[in-house]
């Protein structure tokens, strides 16, 4: 079965859908400044994208959606621009908590989060409580959130836990990393999509994306719409994932642990 994109240009396979997409939101300051506007302006403009992309993904069938939505270097960025960015995700968290539950979303998010304002963790935490046992789809936000970082939390947890005899350090492969990472619980990302042009992963799910199938759009996120959504996934169907080894291989039916996640 072939799914049509609004425009009738691109259709993706209804039996292929990713299940984990994840995407690096880029390229709203750069809306802004394009038309003379603060880049806050193209920030409150991007949070309508989430929501549009939000439903587009649940209406696909994709089961889970991670949003790069703020870096853990973001921080550096000028104070005016973080406050509002803080106020705007407070804004997006209220407005969307009803059509979250209501539509079965798990919400989640990863990263420092304990670096965010207390005014954003008192609607965060809330909502994750209430919407954990949803299953219809995950939505993770990144928050405070670095690859490096979230690797780096995880070696210092495992090396408490050798010292203090509660593991042995010859446990310590691949796998138990990987289960450890917040950020996977949902499993790897299948498609991992950047927006505003750019072709580098900055520091996002550097331990997950491993065989995850890149794809890079021209649009600026504010103007990333369901059609470019389309137009990647039918790019993702379209290749041929082989996960380390040789194309056609019968072996591919034996997918890898980590990727094997990734699937459900």
């Amino acid at each position: 079965m072939l799914v049509p994109s609004p425009l009738m240009s691109t259709f993706v396979e209804a039996r292929n859908i990713p299940s984990h997409v994840a995407i690096i939101m880029d390229g709203n300051g750069r809306w802004a400044q394009l038309r003379d506007l603060p880049r806050v302006a193209g920030h409150r403009e991007g949070s309508r994208t989430v929501r549009r992309m939000v439903r587009a993904c649940r209406r696909l069938g994709v089961k889970a959606l991670t949003l790069y939505a703020f870096s853990e270097q973001n921080w550096e960025r000028p104070e005016i621009e973080v406050d509002a960015l803080m106020e705007l995700l407070r804004e997006f968290l209220l407005s969307e908590r009803d059509e979250i539950l209501g539509n079965g979303i798990r919400f989640n998010a990863v990263g420092n989060l304990g670096r965010l304002p207390g005014l954003v963790r008192a609607v965060l935490e809330p909502l994750k409580e209430a919407s954990r046992d949803n299953d219809a789809m995950t939505l993770t936000l990144a928050l405070s959130y670095g690859g490096r970082e979230e690797i780096a939390a995880v070696a210092r947890e495992l090396a408490r836990q050798v010292k203090a005899g509660e593991i042995d350090a010859s446990e310590i492969d691949a796998e138990l990393l990987h289960r450890r990472m917040p950020s996977l619980s949902v499993g790897d990302p299948d498609l991992v999509i950047r927006t505003g042009g750019e072709q580098r992963i900055s520091n996002f799910l550097l331990y997950g994306l491993a065989y995850a199938e890149l794809y890079f759009s021209n649009a600026l996120w504010p103007d990333f719409s369901e059609h470019d959504l389309h137009a990647a996934i039918a790019s993702f169907q379209g290749r041929e994932r082989r996960f380390g080894l040789v194309g056609q291989d019968p072996r591919l039916l034996t997918i890898p642990p980590q990727a094997r996640a990734a699937n459900g």
